[in-house]
């Protein structure tokens, strides 16, 4: 089929010979492509939009043919949930609680734990209406519950967010596996202290906890002084070190105590060398064995993880490390937990556990459980090799009866008992109270299983019946010759055949135009069917108005027709009028037109006639896309006109007086244009201009010799201060005179701006020395503040400038300095005074505002250099050049002071955002409208310069609430130095309160603080894992393992 704009133009053709009132039903039809020729199945790759009668490509392909009944829902077999036949139940990770699974079950695994837990007394449990949901709430009651779902639950994985959520855990935050052992043994041996049973309440003890003593020798005496202490697990340092052996050997080896270090003997009653170890005593029947894999980095201030390979066995002796082997000394392995991840901070937790009945070993992963072949642990490559490891060691040979791992982080190991022949010795059974809870919850899930059956076999129904239903339907669409037929939405038709969505009524509004009936422009839209297929769609779906062959628009084609030969007459009047306007004018009458509007005639004629055809278009917004097309052009220029003629009207209505801007015409070609143009302004040759516009610019020249003649006098007057020469300095007060005038500097800038460019700036009319007073009327400076740094902004007159700035301008409060001379011991002194005098009040409170402020900001700029040895900073290179330096600032910049003051000082007036400070007192806020003041060392009031950075300085955005460890960690990413060896001070004042606040330790903004680092970081990469940390561990504060 041919292309869209093919049709489109194909259906408009026959207007070139047909006159709008010529108009038949033909063209009618033409112009809605009713006769089109339909397409046939696979000729078309996609849907003919152009062509009403094309029904290939809407979505038909998926309903004609065989369909399989899976592609009628997308509900997942409900028994892939269920738990496979001798297998164990998985737990679902919450977000990041994939540690806790793995310690659950190997709890779970421990048998003589499960059984004891089993047999605690739970009242609720044991009283509980099945017909309600079971809500635990001690830690023992959580346990067990989960403990009898992963031994007979019925579902493939359970939920522990109960027992997670008891705890107070994050789920979103990984926590350190081994802390989480340690104090979750520790609470739930709490918690079973309570219980009435001895064998209860030591359960904990007698399954995990040995005994042992640190032993320490005095090297003068001989005496042997021991500490007992208890064990729930052995921590042992793997650095070095290639196997366990190794591990458990140095943790028992002998420590000398030497030098500062040495033993108070109580024998000697003085300090002596000793030697101090571990002796191991007893051992517990689970042999629980923490691999310190997780390490303290102190370049980084953070955790990390050594990716070291130990060698374990799988029989462990531990007679040879015990003081008295009175009791069995072998252990068998029975749980290896897995950490995959080179940081430690992110990864993954796993756990490979063995069954304590049947021998063999499992894979648990979250919800997802492996059996291992052959009754052997099999840790694998995915669990043994970290996967980005820089530098890859090959993995060592492992003997007969040893495993080799660099990721296992906690060995379990079991005393080996002696074999015994009744399997009951083995067996857990669930307690009849929690078993009942089980079943209540594996009917729960049977009930499920049964919904989601059901649910899958109504979609099959449903998308069976949908089948049957296109099948039957989609062969009456296409229409035959001579039968009455219907437009219906193509959208529409898409969705029913997409049996995704559900199918709502059809909706033809949007297709009608102004007079109801359907839209030429939207056929491409609409799909033209039989009326008997129609009448079924509507019968069963519902919609409207229905657009049937009377529908088909005769104004809407006139309209369209009688447009579309206006727009082939256009060119040859374009042609016509451009051959005339080349002639020269005769003394036949002409007429003023635009000259913009004559270059741009034609297409504002185009717009005006596409706007015309849009006419016909229904009220909803609904455009033509070439219609809108041009008006988005005309809107989006600034020039655009929007009628002919427009560019010589003034603002009165009358003809503009820039003649430059139009031109005459013959009356010929406005005859022509106004045909397109009927509501343009017309303008005969002998129209005057707007006599108010005249007026306005006679106006305007002579205020501007005004303006002209009055800075030239003012200039002459106040020459010295124009060119800023013979100026009074206050450094050295000038002689023959004993007074001075002050007057903002604001305002000697403004008249500046005014004598340079007259015409385009307004004249300055009054001083406003109100600005430099507080509210009571007093100064708000000090002749030692002027000389210190606030001399910028005022400006100093001699008497005789006073006395012409009186006459010239409104002066509202004559503010000036005298010098007197004071009899003192040593001879005369100067004494300087100002009228009105100084406010003191007012100007503490100032001060006191301002140097809160300092301490308040937020988003400010600081700059931290770097320092080498004890010698000054870094000068690598001369100060940057930047638009701050002076050497760079243009002469317009200098016109306008008060701009740069409200720009270049980041210390006081607003934050980076915008937002205003605090608000001050009346009399600061008068003195700040002037511009920004920052403190001077003495008290006094100054200027912010800006800041010229050096090369290797850089700048970083802190806030006054922000402490110093977080600014260290901003300096660790800038320089790469870690915190702990960071030495800052800023003006000689070292900064070492991490705790403290960067506004309590005197940092302000634009401060420049020193870096002096202990040693360099040769290897950043060893700084991973405190870039993964932004903010400081917290571990397992807050939770309910520390009892909150």
């Amino acid at each position: 089929m041919a292309p869209r704009l093919q049709l489109e133009k194909a259906a408009w053709r026959w207007v070139e010979t047909v006159k709008p009132e010529d108009i038949g039903r033909e063209h009618i039809e033409l112009s809605y492509r009713v006769n089109v020729p339909a397409c046939k199945r696979g000729t078309c790759r996609r849907n003919c939009k152009g062509n009403p009668n094309c029904l290939v490509g809407i979505g038909e392909q998926a309903w004609l043919g065989e369909i399989d009944e899976n592609a009628f829902h997308n509900i997942d077999d409900p028994n892939s949930e269920r738990r496979d036949k001798n297998t164990f139940v998985g737990l679902t990770n919450l977000g990041a609680t994939c540690y806790v699974n793995t310690f659950l079950q190997v709890w779970f695994h421990n048998l003589e734990l499960r059984r004891s837990l089993y047999l605690c007394q739970n009242p609720r449990a044991q009283d509980h209406n099945i017909h309600l949901d079971y809500e635990p709430q001690s830690i023992c009651e959580h346990l067990q519950y989960l403990f009898a779902l992963l031994q007979n639950s019925n579902r493939r994985y359970i939920d522990p967010s109960g027992l997670v959520k008891a705890l107070g855990l994050d789920t979103g935050q990984q926590q350190d596996a081994q802390e989480f052992s340690k104090l979750f043994l520790s609470l739930l041996e709490d918690t079973l202290s309570k219980q009435k049973s001895t064998t209860l309440q030591n359960i904990i003890q007698r399954q995990f906890c040995g005994q042992f003593s640190y032993v320490t020798v005095c090297n003068q005496c001989g005496r042997a002084s021991p500490l007992p202490s208890r064990f729930y697990e052995l921590e042992l340092n793997i650095q070095g070190h290639k196997n366990l052996t190794e591990c458990i050997t140095e943790f028992l080896k002998e420590e000398k105590l030497d030098g500062d270090n040495r033993y108070f003997c109580e024998s000697c009653q003085n300090k002596q060398c000793a030697t101090r170890r571990i002796k191991l005593h007893s051992l517990p029947r689970t042999l629980n064995l923490q691999l310190m894999r997780f390490v303290f980095d102190r370049q980084t201030g953070h955790k990390k993880k050594l990716n070291t390979f130990i060698s374990f066995p799988e029989q462990l002796d531990m007679g040879p490390f015990l003081e008295v082997q009175d009791q069995q000394c072998v252990y068998e392995l029975s749980a290896v937990l897995i950490h995959r991840g080179v940081s430690a901070y992110s990864g993954h937790y796993i756990a490979h556990v063995k069954d304590a009945r049947t021998s063999d070993w499992y894979k648990f992963n979250d919800e997802e459980i492996e059996k291992m072949e052959g009754k052997k642990l099999q840790l694998g490559i995915e669990e043994d090799i970290a996967e980005t490891v820089k530098s890859q060691t090959r993995k060592p040979k492992c003997s007969k009866g040893y495993h080799c791992s660099r990721n296992a982080y906690m060995l379990v190991y079991k005393v080996q008992e002696e074999e015994n022949t009744d399997p009951t010795t083995n067996d857990v059974q669930v307690p009849g109270f929690l078993q009942r809870l089980v079943d209540q919850d594996n009917h729960k899930f049977e009930e499920w299983c049964t919904e989601m059956a059901d649910m899958r076999r109504q979609s099959v129904d449903k998308g069976k019946a949908k089948h049957e239903e296109v099948k039957e339907l989609y062969e009456l669409l296409p229409v035959q010759d001579g039968q009455p037929y219907e437009f219906v939405p193509l959208e529409w038709l898409k969705k029913w055949l997409d049996d995704s969505t559900a199918t709502k009524e059809m909706d033809n509004s949007l297709f009608l135009c102004s007079h109801g009936k359907l839209h030429p422009d939207k056929v491409g839209e609409a799909k033209r069917v039989s009326m008997a297929a129609a009448h079924i769609l509507y019968q069963r779906y519902g919609g409207g108005p229905r657009l049937d062959g009377s529908s088909l628009c005769r104004e809407c084609v006139s309209q369209r027709c009688r447009v579309l030969r206006l727009k082939n007459q256009l060119n040859e009047d374009y042609r016509e009028v451009t051959n005339l306007v080349k002639r020269t004018l005769s003394s036949e009458e002409g007429y003023w037109v635009g000259k913009s509007s004559l270059r741009s005639w034609r297409q504002l004629a185009m717009e005006q006639l596409e706007e015309d055809e849009q006419e016909t278009m229904h009220g909803n917004g609904q455009t033509n896309g070439l219609a809108a097309h041009s008006r988005n052009n005309k809107e989006d220029s600034e020039e655009a006109m929007k009628t002919f003629n427009e560019d010589i009207l003034c603002t009165h209505g009358g003809l503009s007086i820039l003649e430059t801007e139009r031109r005459l015409v013959p009356s010929a070609v406005w005859t022509k244009v106004r045909a397109y143009f009927p509501k343009a302004p017309e303008f005969t040759q002998h129209q005057q201009p707007c006599a108010q516009c005249l007026t306005l610019e006679q106006e305007e020249k002579d205020n501007e010799a005004v303006s002209k003649m009055m800075a030239q006098d003012q200039k002459n007057q106040l020459l010295n201060l124009f060119q800023e020469k013979n100026r009074p300095m206050l450094t050295k007060w000038p002689q023959g005179t004993d007074t001075l005038f002050i007057v903002p500097m604001f305002f000697v800038d403004e008249w500046k701006k005014f004598i340079r460019r007259p015409t385009k700036s307004s004249p300055v009319s009054s001083v406003g020395n109100s600005l430099l007073l507080c509210p009571h009327g007093g100064f708000m400076f000090t002749y030692e503040s002027l000389i210190n740094g606030d001399f910028q902004h005022v400006a100093l007159l001699w008497p005789s400038e006073w006395e012409v700035i009186s006459k010239l301008f409104i002066v509202d409060r004559p503010i000036s300095l005298h010098c007197s001379s004071q009899e003192t011991a040593t001879g005369s002194a100067p004494q300087y005074t100002t009228q009105p005098e100084l406010c003191w009040e007012c100007r503490e409170g100032f001060i006191f505002q301002q140097q809160r402020d300092l301490r308040e900001y937020t988003q400010a700029t600081i700059y931290v250099r770097k320092v080498v040895e004890d010698e000054a900073v870094i000068k690598e290179a001369a100060p940057e050049l930047n638009a701050s330096s002076s050497e760079a600032e243009p002469e317009e910049e200098k016109e306008e002071l008060p701009k740069a003051d409200e720009e270049g000082d980041g210390d006081f007036s607003q934050s980076e955002d915008g937002a205003k400070r605090a608000k001050m007192s009346d009399c600061s806020a008068a003195v700040l409208s002037m511009g920004s003041i920052s403190m001077g060392r003495s008290g006094s009031i100054r200027r912010s310069t800006r800041h010229r950075k050096l090369r290797g300085e850089k700048a970083l955005i802190v806030s006054a609430n922000q402490t110093l460890k977080e600014l260290k960690i901003q300096i660790m990413h800038a320089f790469s130095v870690a915190p702990f060896d960071q030495n800052l001070s800023i003006e000689g004042k070292g900064l070492t309160d991490d705790s403290a606040t960067l506004g309590s330790l005197g940092v302000i903004p634009e401060s420049i603080v020193c870096l002096k680092a202990d040693e360099p970081v040769a290897d950043y990469a060893a700084m991973d894992d405190v870039y993964q940390v932004g903010m400081p561990e917290e571990g397992f504060k807050g939770t309910g393992l520390l009892g909150h």
